[in-house]
Formats: structure tokens, sequence, C-alpha cells
């Protein structure tokens, strides 16, 4: 058995999603988005180290959100940084007492990971180091150029998602690097630092609430659970 820990991190606006409410505040079901991605790492494994991190203007509002919902599930709050890299870098300074363990880096606003896809990313990055959940593409895809485009082979593409777990004092050092324009995910970080991941097997429902209609497929997939 290895020690768990999970950064979430809730740094997004509501520019995309037409609202002036940050979308990992906005109402699912009732209760807002972040609330039931938090859960879900709970409800996986209690004895798991939670850290959000959160822009530190919204961080009065969260309190607030939690006590109104009865939001009783332990977490660390800390406050993120300009860029997606430096708030995972705060909340891995949030875990500096931790020696060893694997972290799970995941996007707030991804409510519907599940306990498999827990328990698989976990355990791989505990063999392996590091690993990162991914889907295959549905639908064609056409490389860019100038004015022109051109097919591609979509089977040699995988959709990138979250949680990205890894061994802590691996995306520690990795984290130490210099930021760079090419750091997209955690992934690309640790890739950069020399190590290769592995990847798992995500789901087409493990969502990324961004546009208005990904709210709407989300209350769908409330509605569907809640019948089982």
């Amino acid at each position: 058995m290895f020690q768990k820990y999970a950064i979430i991190v809730a740094g997004g606006s509501g520019s995309r999603m037409q609202t002036s409410q940050p979308k990992q505040f906005l109402p699912m079901g009732g209760e807002p988005v972040l609330l039931h991605t938090i859960r879900r790492f709970f409800n996986y494994d209690p004895a798991l180290v939670l850290v959000v991190v959160l822009p530190e203007q919204e961080m009065g509002t969260w309190q607030q959100l939690c006590a109104q919902h009865g939001f009783q599930v332990p977490h660390q709050v800390v406050a993120g940084g300009q860029t997606r890299f430096q708030s995972v870098r705060n909340g891995l300074a949030a875990l500096a007492h931790a020696e060893e363990g694997v972290v799970a880096v995941h996007d707030g606003v991804r409510p519907f990971v599940d306990k498999a896809m827990l328990e698989t990313a976990y355990e791989t990055a505990s063999r392996q180091g590091a690993s990162v959940v991914a889907v295959e593409l549905k639908d064609s895809i056409r490389r860019v150029r100038g004015g022109s485009s051109k097919a591609v082979d979509r089977t040699a593409y995988r959709l990138v998602q979250t949680p990205q777990c890894f061994r802590l004092p691996l995306l520690r050092r990795a984290y130490a690097q210099p930021e760079v324009a090419q750091f997209t995910d955690d992934a690309s970080v640790v890739e950069r630092f020399g190590h290769k991941v592995q990847l798992v097997q995500g789901s087409y429902r493990n969502i990324k609430l961004t546009t208005p209609e990904d709210l709407v497929l989300a209350e769908a997939f409330l509605v569907q659970e809640k019948g089982k």
C-alpha cells in the first residue's frame, strides 16, 4: 500500500461558459461542480490527502459554499498562481511534509471521474512512475497548415484527460524546472524532465466542463446515475 494524494486544480473562469461565475462554482444537481469532484476522490479513498487550488480572490466564496452545503470532506485550500504550472507548483508546496506516495493532479471541473479510473491511474503510477488518463478520438481529424489541411491517422492520437498520476518525488523534481510555453499539462512537465508517461484508459463521461453544452450533458449524466 502507498499513500495517495490529490491536487485538484480549480482556477478556471466562466468566460467560455458565458457566465460571470467561476465554472467550478456553477450549480450541478443543486451543488457546485467542485463539490462533486472532491467527493469523487473522497469516496474512492477517504484516507486520500486532498489539496484544492483556487484563485486567491475566490477562497472566501469557497468557504461560504462549503458552509452553505454542509460540505465536510477534509481538504486543504491553497492559492493558485498566474498559470496552471504555477498553481500545481503551489499545490505541491502544500505537500512539502510528504516524502513518498502517489499524487494525482486533476481538473476541478471534471466531476465524473470514477473509482475504477482512479484505481488504475494510481496503481499504474505507483509501478511505472507516471500515468495519464486518455481516450481514443471518435472523429476524423485534419492537420491545418497555412491555408490548407490534410487528413491524418486518428488512431495515432489520444485525447488526454485527468487525473494524471505520478510518484510524488518525481513530480516534485519535475516541477522544479523553469516553466516553458510547451507545458500544456503535468505529463508534458514530467516528459521534459526525462521520464516516460504511461497512458491508461479514460472515459468519454470524464468530461471537462468548459462550455454551456458541457453543463447540459453533465446534468444528464447526474440524472442517469441517480436512476441506477
